[in-house]
């Protein structure tokens, strides 16, 4: 990278417990976050969000709300992401994996039982709701 990038996540809550991807690509390959991506250039960070959860695990974001921003800084992999964070009020749809070649999985996990190795966006996700 030779610039920063604009990413987005989006916090899906249930019950007490929250959706994870886990992430087989650079950066944090092997951890568990929250789902997003990059924002396209001409698309809000709204309409990424929207996008990504409908493409990474079928899910209809319905009403949602802006949590803050995440900044990753990640000097071994030279890449520099801001992302834009939010949260999922309402959604509807059955989770799906449906990109296996960038996660090897999805869950739910309960908010007090997460994975240890947790993405940088995922861990600000968490202060914020907090």
């Amino acid at each position: 990278m030779k610039a920063p990038g604009v990413g987005c996540g989006m916090v899906f809550l249930k019950d007490g417990h929250i959706l994870l991807l886990q992430r087989k690509k650079s950066p944090e390959a092997g951890a568990w976050g929250i789902l997003g991506g990059k924002v396209d250039f001409l698309e809000t960070a709204e309409q990424a969000i929207r996008r990504e959860a409908l493409e990474e695990t079928g899910l209809i974001a319905g009403e949602i709300e802006l949590l803050g921003l995440s900044e990753q800084l990640f000097h071994d992999e030279n890449q520099h992401w801001y992302g834009v964070l939010f949260q999922a009020i309402s959604f509807s749809g059955d989770i799906q994996l449906l990109e296996p070649d960038k996660h090897g999985g999805i869950e739910w996990f309960a908010l007090d039982n997460l994975p240890t190795k947790l993405t940088l966006p995922t861990k600000h996700a968490l202060d914020l709701i907090r």
